[in-house]
């Protein structure tokens, strides 16, 4: 599809979707913050309780990049929440464990979670929740499916003194 370069966007969708996901988070983290996790840290544990998973495999479910997985599970280990073992089908490989108060947790944290959900979807009718999430799934796995933060980022050709 080709667009004439000096007519804008129909819509300013990346104002729209930063906006949105910029106030859920805020809205989020306020949330599990009285229940004493963060965002980062609700995703890791909701991951690794689904199934037995390694870190990578965690990390990269959660568009967490190696580093701030690190911290993030290195802070749910010492609050007794996760912990990293030895696989139960590969002796070699670690994954990580949702502790009996990690769960506990974490269930408290899923019903908070989904009070923001809900409160959040409150302006739409039921079809239009429907679209929302089905077209954001779409993207998410489409388009839109590398995080940015997790991508390599393409830098502006500084040019040089000579010219």
């Amino acid at each position: 599809m080709s667009r004439n370069s000096a007519t804008p966007p129909p819509v300013d969708l990346s104002f729209l979707l930063n906006q949105a996901s910029y106030a859920l988070a805020a809205q989020m983290g306020a949330a599990l913050d009285d229940v004493g996790l963060t965002v980062r840290e609700y995703c890791v544990l909701w991951k690794a309780d689904e199934e037995e998973r390694s870190q990578t495999v965690i990390a990269e479910l959660a568009g967490l990049d190696k580093t701030t997985m690190v911290v993030t599970l290195d802070a749910l280990e010492r609050t007794g929440y996760a912990e990293r073992r030895v696989s139960s089908t590969d002796r070699r490989a670690r994954v990580v464990a949702v502790t009996p108060e990690g769960r506990r947790l974490l269930h408290r944290a899923h019903g908070v979670a989904g009070e923001v959900v809900d409160r959040v979807l409150l302006d739409l009718d039921e079809i239009q929740r429907t679209v929302l999430v089905e077209a954001l799934e779409a993207l998410t796995r489409g388009v839109l499916a590398t995080p940015s933060h997790t991508a390599p980022q393409r830098r502006r050709r500084v040019p040089s003194a000579s010219g």
